[in-house]
């Protein structure tokens, strides 16, 4: 498996997920701390990758996949895509970026703010200061330098490209994702031939840190399903 994190994530992400995926091989994990591109991300991700893996994005990591895809379409075995979507930057996104790294630029980065982790949290998991200890841990982990780079990276519109993608897929949605509409994932949902569709209930945007033994088992009996009808 290579499985690829969101926004200021690291491997840590995925601690609670893999151990019930190990009839699947062992995971590589892609960082995505050092680039400045989505196609820069997915070329230094490949370089670590196995010969062939099954294909694991979450959030921004979800545009790092599909070029991944792209970028070595017969090394991809199947495709995950995690809270996620398939949409550009609006213009009022573009502005915020490039506001919010040049406030970054000025200051000493501490890691994300304890509202912005709020918000990507399910509404019962508010009070749950494992989680936002994590997700602050990774940021500070990752630093300022990575959080600017990451802040002004674009994402392009990619909607009416989705049908190239050809290998099997499953498109995940938290149940309650406050940053990535249900809308965004049936649109990815829509745009692949014959992928699949799940919703993880009791979460937000932090699917593999809320539940990651429901979406486990999600993931099992996909990638068992897909074997089977291989």
């Amino acid at each position: 498996m290579l499985l690829v994190p969101g926004f200021m994530l690291d491997a840590d992400l995925w601690r609670d997920v893999v151990p019930a995926l190990g009839d699947y091989g062992p995971a590589t994990y892609a960082d995505l701390s050092q680039d400045s591109s989505i196609a820069a991300m997915a070329r230094r991700a490949l370089l670590d990758a196995p010969a062939r893996f099954v294909l694991i994005g979450f959030s921004m990591g979800g545009y790092v996949a599909r070029e991944i895809v792209r970028q070595a379409p017969d090394r991809v075995t199947a495709l995950v895509l995690i809270a996620t979507s398939a949409r550009g930057d609006s213009d009022v996104e573009r502005q915020r970026k490039a506001v919010i790294a040049g406030q970054a630029a000025g200051t000493a980065f501490k890691g994300l703010s304890r509202s912005a982790i709020l918000s990507s949290l399910h509404p019962d998991n508010a009070e749950r200061s494992d989680l936002v200890d994590r997700i602050q841990a990774a940021g500070q982990r990752l630093g300022g330098d990575a959080f600017r780079r990451q802040s002004l990276v674009e994402r392009r519109d990619e909607r009416n490209e989705l049908a190239a993608i050809g290998c099997p897929s499953l498109i995940v949605a938290g149940d309650e994702d406050r940053l990535r509409s249900r809308a965004e994932a049936l649109e990815l949902h829509q745009g692949f031939a014959g992928s699949s569709f799940e919703v993880v209930a009791g979460t937000g945007h932090m699917v593999p840190m809320e539940a990651p033994q429901r979406l486990a088992t999600v993931l099992r009996e996909w990638l068992d399903q897909q074997n089977a009808e291989a």
